[in-house]
């Protein structure tokens, strides 16, 4: 499992993306999670605003599972 880290409370699913390294620019986002089925925490989710925090879980079709740690922690 990738670990993203992050240095503030949350990250937005379409930050995410490009943290990742799956997208390169922010507009990319919004037609990349009408196409790829994305879990958060095993539940499919395609908001590009979702918040997600320490702990949470994303699995991304053919890229894999990460999970976001909070650098402070």
């Amino acid at each position: 499992m990738n670990q993203i880290k992050i240095s503030t409370e949350y990250v937005t699913l379409g930050q995410f993306l490009k943290l990742s390294d799956i997208i390169s620019s922010g507009g990319q986002a919004k037609p990349f999670l009408a196409e790829v089925p994305i879990l958060v925490n095993g539940e499919v989710d395609q908001r590009r605003g979702r918040k997600l925090r320490d702990g949470d879980v994303i699995d991304v079709e053919d890229y894999g599972q990460f999970i976001i740690k909070n650098e402070g922690n």
